[in-house]
């Protein structure tokens, strides 16, 4: 046993005298490993300013390469809307864009706010700017309807209203159901407020679409009356559903929702 405890004590001086050699060698190892992380990053810089370069007609008027790009750019931690002035805005004037864009997706949400309480989907702002016939500086939007599509999409409308968010606008987007929402007010919404919202999308939920009944929000999720009744007046008391009342029946309506529907069925036919 005491010849035991001597190796024992042996080896653990042994490998005390060996740890600064470990420490410096693990240090050495991360050093290189650190510098040649850098090295790829900063060549996957280059690699990716000489693809926007040479596919800069592409970004700027493709929607679809225009998203793609942004996702390239993500994990390298480029972003090419932070400035107008930088070597990206110069190149590609994507942040220019993204900044008129944004405006004018801010006018409609202001614009349409007393009638849907500050909520309005990503489609309908997309179907009121083509409506209009809106330009940019470099992505034009086809106003004739033979044309193949418009020069920017709905993902483009989400990204620029990230770009106001991060100027602490109060603007934000939410999803509810299958759509996108954009919120200009800052009314927070919960779970339940978005539950309603979406069962109002749903033409199966016993309401004509875009309207509910508390006893459909009831019987879809189950909750007593006065939840039900709690989350439909936060959303009437903010001017995002309407009230109606025939022969005594209370219809919640969803301007955002109905007019989102009815943009879909003006577009398919």
């Amino acid at each position: 046993p005491r010849n035991n405890i001597m190796a024992h004590r042996r080896g653990r001086v042994g490998v005390g005298r060996a740890g600064p050699k470990f420490t410096k060698k693990a240090e050495e190892i991360k050093a290189v490993t650190l510098t040649s992380a850098i090295e790829t990053v900063e060549k996957l810089e280059v690699k990716l300013a000489e693809f926007a370069k040479k596919h800069r007609k592409e970004i700027q008027h493709d929607p679809a390469f225009r998203k793609k790009f942004l996702e390239m750019c993500a994990p390298l931690g480029v972003d090419p809307l932070s400035s107008e002035k930088g070597f990206w805005g110069k190149m590609l004037g994507i942040g220019e864009f993204y900044y008129e864009l944004a405006v004018k997706v801010a006018e409609v949400c202001l614009a349409s706010k007393s009638r849907n309480g500050g909520i309005i989907s990503v489609s309908e702002v997309k179907h009121i700017l083509t409506k209009r016939g809106t330009k940019f500086q470099f992505a034009h939007v086809a106003v004739d309807s033979q044309q193949k599509g418009c020069q920017y999409s709905e993902e483009d409308i989400i990204t620029s209203i990230k770009k106001l968010s991060i100027l602490g606008s109060g603007f934000r987007t939410i999803e509810v159901g299958t759509s996108v929402m954009i919120v200009s007010v800052p009314t927070e919404l919960d779970h339940d407020h978005m539950e309603i919202m979406k069962i109002a999308q749903d033409s199966d939920s016993g309401s004509e679409l875009g309207c509910v009944t508390v006893k459909d929000v009831c019987d879809d999720t189950k909750w007593n009356k006065e939840r039900a009744k709690r989350a439909l007046d936060l959303l009437l008391s903010k001017g995002m559903a309407w009230l109606d009342v025939y022969e005594g029946m209370e219809s919640y309506w969803f301007p955002s929702v109905w007019k989102e529907s009815s943009d879909s069925s003006k577009q398919e036919n």
